[in-house]
């Protein structure tokens, strides 16, 4: 290496610093590659030891791409002499192999014990020559037993407050992957199926499709791998729910129909692919095609029982109310926006305190249907409403909710509501820019 050039790696002090520890642990590259230039290292060396283009390492520098790709991260920590601990990865091939340079290397980066009470950091410790590898099957149940508080979370919190820890389930599936066989292998499988799928959903509710996407196909390939047919119609349901939000009506229908072509289906999983393909067929201006499938719907919701709940995936949010609320949204549409207000008012009532993320959604919507019905007012006081729950969840499916509402009110401003509805809006809109 030219003399002139910086050392491959980051200062001790700045690697063990609290910056770094954070940006590792969200996988947040931008800022890595920010605390890198504080090292002293700019875009087109950063470039050269990760193998890309200058300009690809200016764009992920300010956040303009995002890193998806396993071996670009695996390439980012070999060439900045990141542990591969510190990103989810296995101990690389470059760090200390001796029990004298990796007591060495534990006093660089003492920062790095996680809290005893983070369970997302299980599995993920260096392996270190004394340690014991991983059991994948106990790491498999030992996920399994999270998921469900983190289903919990998300649904209260927002899928921002979830998605550090259960990215990191993910990222430990995938590493033991790399060796597991025969039993183990088929615990992990079910279980990254699970984990994959849930990682897609929360990207897909803070906005980034594109790994909301990536997510779900690798979900995809495990759930095949392991046999788990429940699994994969779940799969194909996210994957027509992803089409609805970019409004392709086709695509929706077609992934709705695949999703409930598979054997053995849960009254749940059933109800959620037939109300899938309603909003499919609303999308395409087919009204009592739609209608007929959310009918249709309502009746499977209203079979299934605690006693049906499926041990491969959590479908239970999926009640008659849930189903209820998909057609009221279809009903805007649909262009009926008063028959849209009443049933969101009515089944507003119903829903679940634990789901206020998804509260947040339907009052967005609700403000969407009074004003499309003309009742500016209502609609301003029905946002503001949601605009009190996305400051907490920071979901990008009820800000473009509200971001709808506040073109469709911006000429009516000096109405009181409206003016409210706007000055808290502007400041949510700042964060969300920030």
């Amino acid at each position: 290496m030219p003399e002139h050039e910086p050392p491959a790696g980051f200062p001790a002090r700045l690697l063990a610093g609290p910056e770094m520890i954070e940006a590792c642990r969200d996988h947040d590259f931008s800022a890595i590659f920010q605390l890198a230039r504080r090292a002293g290292m700019y875009p087109a060396l950063i470039g050269r030891r990760i193998g890309v283009t200058p300009s690809a390492a200016t764009e992920i520098l300010k956040g303009r791409r995002t890193v998806r790709e396993f071996q670009l991260v695996e390439r980012i920590a070999d060439g900045l002499r990141i542990p591969g601990h510190m990103l989810g990865l296995s101990r690389r091939g470059w760090e200390p192999d001796t029990d004298e340079d990796a007591s060495q290397a534990a006093c660089l980066v003492p920062a790095l014990v996680w809290a005893p009470n983070d369970a997302s950091a299980e599995g993920l410790r260096p392996m270190w020559p004394e340690d014991e590898p991983d059991d994948p099957e106990f790491v498999a149940e030992f996920i399994e037993s999270q998921l469900p508080q983190h289903y919990k979370d998300a649904n209260y919190f927002g899928s921002r407050h979830a998605i550090p820890a259960v990215t990191q389930y993910a990222l430990t599936v995938t590493r033991l992957l790399d060796t597991a066989s025969g039993s183990p292998r088929q615990a992990l499988l079910c279980t990254g199926g699970k984990v994959a799928e849930f990682v897609g959903w929360l990207h897909q509710d803070l906005g980034d499709f594109k790994s909301a996407a990536y997510w779900s196909d690798r979900a995809m390939e495990w759930a095949q791998e392991a046999a788990a047919e429940h699994m994969q119609a779940y799969i194909l349901f996210r994957k027509s729910n992803q089409a609805t939000a970019r409004t392709s009506g086709d695509r929706v229908v077609g992934l709705a129909k695949a999703a409930q072509r598979l054997p053995g289906l849960t009254p749940r999983l059933s109800a959620l692919a037939a109300q899938q393909e309603a909003q499919g067929y609303a999308i395409m201006r087919n009204p009592k095609a739609a209608l007929t499938r959310f009918d249709e719907a309502h009746s499977l919701a209203s079979q299934a029982t605690d006693a049906e709940q499926s041990t491969t995936v959590d479908a239970s949010y999926c009640t008659p109310t849930y189903i209820e609320l998909q057609r009221a949204t279809c009903w805007i549409g649909l262009g009926q926006p008063r028959r849209a207000v009443r049933l969101f008012q009515d089944q507003l009532a119903n829903l679940d305190p634990l789901y206020r993320n998804d509260r947040g959604v339907y009052l967005a919507r609700l403000a969407r249907a009074h004003v499309a019905a003309g009742d500016v007012e209502q609609g301003a006081g029905a946002a503001t409403k949601s605009l009190a729950i996305v400051t907490h969840t920071g979901s990008a499916r009820t800000f473009a909710e509200l971001s709808s509402v506040a073109g469709a009110v911006e000429a009516q401003r000096t109405l009181p509501a409206v003016a409210t509805f706007f000055e808290r809006f502007e400041t949510v809109r700042e964060r969300f820019a920030a």
